[in-house]
């Protein structure tokens, strides 16, 4: 089975050295993961390196237990002219019960570097599943929202600077 360039699966045992102090996943060693999954997916779809620009709406909605595997499911939604959004959504899954859950979505935007470390231009990504398509129009949103948010922290810094 071939994956299309613009999708990337992974699948990761947890095991007992990624615990908190409530003896489940701790919730940093999820978000390496992943920013290394988004970083596939992007650089795969790319044919660059890329380096990760943010990291959006990362919401853990279940604790992550040892012993359960997890399955990051990647997806380009939307490309600028070197940054690109890749939405992953995370599902765990017990090995002994094969109970399923989705434990965790978030939004990456990555940017592609050239050989000197600069942006450059990644190709242009066309959504063609009805999927795809309600994923691509998410991202415009979450675009524009981005662009406000940096917006009033600007103001917020200006206003700081003042006093």
């Amino acid at each position: 089975m071939k994956i299309p360039s613009h999708q990337l699966t992974m699948t990761v045992l947890m095991t007992p050295d990624k615990t908190n102090f409530f003896g489940n996943v701790h919730g940093g060693d999820v978000l390496k993961l992943l920013d290394q999954v988004a970083y596939a997916c992007a650089s795969r779809y790319a044919g660059r390196h890329v380096v990760t620009l943010s990291v959006d709406q990362v919401t853990f909605k279940q604790p992550i237990h040892v012993g359960e595997l997890l399955t990051f499911l990647a997806s380009v939604n939307y490309t600028g002219t070197s940054s690109i959004e890749v939405g992953v959504k995370v599902i765990a899954e017990n090995i002994l019960t094969k109970v399923v859950r989705h434990v965790n979505s978030c939004f990456l935007t990555m940017v592609a570097m050239d050989e000197n470390r600069q942006p450059t231009a990644v190709p242009k990504f066309i959504p063609v599943t009805s999927d795809e398509v309600r994923r691509y129009e998410a991202a415009l949103i979450r675009r524009e929202m981005r662009k406000e948010l940096e917006k009033k922290f600007s103001d917020i810094r200006r206003l700081n600077n003042k006093s």
